[in-house]
C-alpha cells in the first residue's frame, strides 16, 4: 500500500515493459508537441510573431492542402455508400470497380472483415501491378500481404526476424539518417540497432564499404541478420542507382542478411538522371545465383506517391524466398489482427488498378496525377535552390521522396546554450524557429546524423507560394539565429 492508503498502480513506469520506454519517434516529438500548444494559444487570442503554425514536420500531403485524386475518392465513396451507384454524377468505370470490390466483401459491405492477408482480388491486382512495374517478372499473390500502411508491415516482419539474447540478439542494420519507425521498432522489440552512415558529401549515397564496416563492428556484440534500405530515401531524398542496388544485393548474399526494402516513395522521383529501380526487379535480373537465395521483403503504401492518402492506412508487402514454414508463421501473425482496414484496401486496389486508356476517367486521372508529381518536382528544386543560397546551410538535391534534410552550422555559443538547457543543439534550433516563426520542422538528431553535424528535416509538401514563404522565413531566421549566437 502507498503511504496515503491507496494501492500502488499495477502498471507504473517501474513495472511497465522497459523496452517501450526506449521508444522514441521524433516526427511527433517535442517540437510538434509545442506546435500543438502554440496552435491552441493562437486560438485563444494570444499574440505571437506569426498568425499560423505551419507543420512541415511530417509527410502528410492532404494536411498540407494537396487535393485528393478524384477517381480514388469516387471509388471509395461508392464502396462506403453503395446507394450512390445509382447517381449519374459518378463515371461508369468508378462504378464498375466499386461493384467488383463490393462483390467480394462479406455482405457486399466494406464494414465486414476480410481475409487476414487482404482481399484476394486486391492481392491479385497488386501482383499484376508489380509485374507491370518490373517488366514482367512474375509476382505471386500468395506472397503479398496487405497492411495498415507500410508501418504495420515493417513491424510485422521485424517481429519475425528478432530473436536471441545477449550477443546472439538480432542486429538490424539501418541507414543513418533513418526514418524513426525503424529505431522505434528495434527498441520496442529489444533488438540491436546497427547504424550504417549514408555519404552526405556524395548526395547521401550508400557505400558498401560502410556496410562492411558497420557489420564487422556489430558482430562483436550481436548477430546482424537484417539489412534495411529506404529507397527513395527518408529523410534524405536520395534515389539509389541500379549499380548501388546490385552491390547491396551482393553484400546481403555474401553475408546472409535478410533484406527489407522500404519503397513507399517509388512514385516520387524528380531529379534528372534519377530513376527508381525496385530491389525485386534488380534481384531477379541478376540471375538465379541471387534470385533463388536472397530473402527479400519490400513495402509500398498509399500514404505517399501522388496519392497522399495517409489517414486511410493502406499498403502491402511482398515476400521473396521466404522459408515456407516461416511463411506459415507470418500468415498466423497477420491473422491475429484480423484484417487491414477495408477502406484502405479499396483505395490500394484503385492505385494498383487505375483507369486505363479509353475509360471515362483516364484523362482526368492522368492529369491530376501529373499535376501533383510535377508540383512536387518543382518544389524539390525550389527548396534546394533557396537553401543553397544561405551561408551556413548545405542542402543536397532532393532527388526523390518529399523532404529536404539540410545541414546547418550552429555557433558554439548556441551549442553551449542548448546543452545548458538539456537540449540537442538542433532541437534547440528547431524550438527557437518554432517560437519565432511558427514553422515546425524536425531536428536531425531524431533521425541520426554524423557526430558533430546538425540538420533538420522539413517536408516540401506546402503549396508553392506557401513553401516560398516558409523557405524565406526559415532562411531569415537562420541568419538572425547565427548572428545572435556568434
Amino acid at each position: 500500500m502507498a503511504e496515503n492508503g491507496l494501492r500502488d498502480k499495477v502498471l507504473s513506469l517501474d513495472s511497465m515493459n522497459p523496452w517501450v520506454k526506449r521508444v522514441e519517434y521524433a516526427v511527433r516529438g517535442p517540437v510538434l508537441a509545442r506546435a500543438v500548444e502554440l496552435e491552441e494559444e493562437l486560438r485563444q487570442g494570444v499574440k505571437k510573431p506569426f498568425t499560423e503554425v505551419i507543420k512541415a514536420n511530417i509527410g502528410d500531403a492532404h494536411a498540407m492542402g494537396q487535393r485528393p485524386i478524384t477517381f480514388l475518392r469516387q471509388v471509395s465513396a461508392l464502396c462506403l455508400y453503395p446507394e450512390l451507384l445509382s447517381e449519374p454524377l459518378f463515371p461508369d468505370d468508378a462504378k464498375q470497380r466499386a461493384r467488383r470490390l463490393l462483390a467480394v466483401c462479406g455482405g457486399q459491405s466494406v464494414g465486414a472483415y476480410t481475409a487476414s492477408p487482404g482481399i484476394e482480388i486486391i492481392r491479385q491486382d497488386v501482383a499484376r501491378y508489380i509485374e507491370r512495374r518490373d517488366g514482367g517478372i512474375p509476382a505471386n499473390p500468395d506472397n503479398i500481404y496487405l497492411s495498415t500502411g507500410a508501418s504495420d508491415a515493417v513491424m510485422t516482419m521485424l517481429k519475425l526476424l528478432v530473436s536471441g539474447e545477449g550477443r546472439s540478439r538480432t542486429g538490424v542494420m539501418i541507414p543513418i539518417p533513418q526514418y524513426p519507425l525503424y529505431s522505434a521498432g528495434i527498441a520496442e522489440l529489444n533488438a540491436v540497432q546497427v547504424n550504417y552512415y549514408l555519404d552526405e558529401e556524395n548526395c547521401w549515397a550508400l557505400d558498401v564499404r560502410e556496410l562492411r564496416r558497420a557489420l564487422r563492428q556489430a558482430r562483436g556484440h550481436c548477430q546482424p541478420r537484417v539489412l534495411c534500405i529506404i529507397n527513395p530515401g527518408n529523410p534524405t531524398g536520395q534515389v539509389q542507382s541500379r549499380k548501388c542496388i546490385e552491390d547491396v544485393i551482393k553484400f546481403a548474399w555474401e553475408e546472409q542478411l535478410f533484406l527489407m526494402a522500404d519503397e513507399v516513395y517509388q512514385d516520387n522521383v524528380y531529379a534528372e538522371g534519377s530513376e527508381f529501380h525496385s530491389f525485386k526487379k534488380v534481384l531477379f535480373e541478376m540471375g538465379p545465383t541471387y534470385s533463388r537465395v536472397v530473402e527479400l521483403v519490400s513495402f509500398h503504401s498509399i500514404s505517399k506517391g501522388f496519392m497522399g492518402e495517409c489517414g486511410l492506412r493502406g499498403g502491402y508487402m511482398e515476400v521473396v524466398n521466404l522459408d515456407p514454414a516461416v511463411q506459415q508463421q507470418l500468415s498466423k501473425l497477420v491473422s491475429v489482427r484480423l484484417c487491414p482496414p477495408v477502406p484502405g484496401q479499396v483505395l490500394l486496389d484503385v492505385v494498383m488498378n487505375p483507369p486505363k486508356p479509353g475509360e471515362p476517367s483516364y484523362q482526368s486521372f492522368i492529369r491530376e496525377k501529373q499535376v501533383v508529381l510535377g508540383d512536387l518536382a518543382h518544389k524539390a528544386q525550389l527548396t534546394q535552390e533557396i537553401f543553397s543560397q544561405v551561408p551556413g546551410i548545405h542542402c543536397n538535391p532532393v532527388q526523390g521522396a518529399m523532404y529536404s534534410f539540410p545541414r546547418i552550422q550552429i555557433p558554439a555559443r548556441a551549442v553551449q546554450e542548448a546543452q545548458a538547457r538539456g537540449f540537442a543543439p538542433d532541437l534547440f534550433f528547431c524550438l527557437q524557429l518554432l517560437e519565432e516563426t511558427g514553422i515546425c520542422v524536425v531536428p536531425g538528431s531524431g533521425f541520426g546524423q554524423q557526430e558533430g553535424t546538425y540538420h533538420f528535416r522539413m517536408t516540401i509538401l506546402p503549396h508553392v507560394e506557401k513553401l516560398r514563404i516558409v523557405l524565406k522565413k526559415l532562411s531569415q531566421f537562420y541568419a538572425k539565429f547565427t548572428q545572435e549566437y556568434s
